[in-house]
């Protein structure tokens, strides 16, 4: 069984429609796919709509966290979308987006770059507006080769055009999350080349206050990095998942590059209350 459980569609910044989505990762030979766009659950129902015979979905989010200054992701699975506490904290990051994408694209030109919101809001189309949007935008000047070199330079967290946003607590966050029922797995954990990395104590106090699992396997982290997280897990008692983060032609990754091992998947599900997968021959 082949399961993917972080990809990005046009719900939040990936360039595959939801519905493209789900049919890109039956093509692509997956069983199972999670459908994790940042901070909404957008796009749920129109892939929920458009899976195809086969393949089962998984609901969730990739939620935006800070702590002590650094930003990290948590990815949240299988949570009743419904919840109104956690869709309370979702609906304040998403609407701290777009104040702060034009703040950025102020800076932008204020450091003579013609980038305009309106192109930025363009490439966005209805997604939840981010950094990639704006990275997009660079691109298509030719102020930047690609989305990555764009977070490296100009709107990397230390970048002379990147802004702060509404972001949560990754302790509040695992408490919100299981209240509604879902499963936490912190994204990426130490891909140092987005920039500074939480320490490895801050996520033992996350394992202590309920994170269920990191993922390892993933494009930003090299084999030793892999195996220091498969370490760290283990010592934590967390669960390791490995995935894409597919954002369709927005990077360079592939569906099903990582993939998740089967009985980790179906830990996840029996952990979850709040939603079920929607099943395929895969679960």
């Amino acid at each position: 069984m082949r399961i993917d459980l972080h990809t990005h569609s046009t719900a939040s910044d990936g360039t595959d429609t939801p519905a493209e989505l789900v049919r890109n990762a039956a093509a692509a030979g997956l069983d199972v796919v999670a459908l994790t766009d940042h901070d909404t659950v957008g796009g749920h129902a129109e892939a929920r709509a458009a899976r195809p015979e086969g393949l089962t979905l998984v609901t969730g989010a990739e939620l935006s966290c800070r702590i002590d200054g650094m930003s990290l992701h948590m990815l949240a699975y299988l949570f009743d979308p419904e919840e109104p506490e956690l869709a309370r904290e979702r609906e304040l990051v998403r609407d701290d987006r777009v104040p702060r994408a034009q703040a950025m694209v102020a800076k932008l030109r204020d450091l003579g770059i013609q980038v305009t919101w309106e192109q930025v809001a363009r490439i966005a189309g209805d997604g939840a507006v981010g950094r990639p949007h704006i990275a997009t935008a660079l691109m298509d000047l030719g102020v930047v080769r690609s989305v990555d070199e764009a977070f490296r330079t100009l709107l990397a967290n230390d970048g002379p055009a990147y802004v702060e946003k509404h972001e949560l607590d990754p302790f509040a966050a695992i408490r919100l999350v299981k209240g509604a029922g879902g499963v936490t797995v912190m994204a990426h954990p130490l891909a140092v080349k987005r920039g500074c990395c939480v320490p490895e104590r801050v996520i033992a106090e996350l394992a202590a206050a309920g994170l269920d699992g990191i993922e390892v396997d993933h494009m930003d982290h090299d084999a030793p990095t892999r195996a220091r997280l498969r370490g760290m897990a283990a010592d934590l008692g967390l669960l390791t998942t490995g995935s894409s983060d597919y954002h369709g032609s927005r990077k360079t990754c592939r569906l099903g590059e990582y993939t998740t091992d089967p009985e980790i998947y179906g830990e996840i599900v029996r952990r979850a209350t709040g939603a079920f997968p929607v099943p395929g021959t895969g679960g």
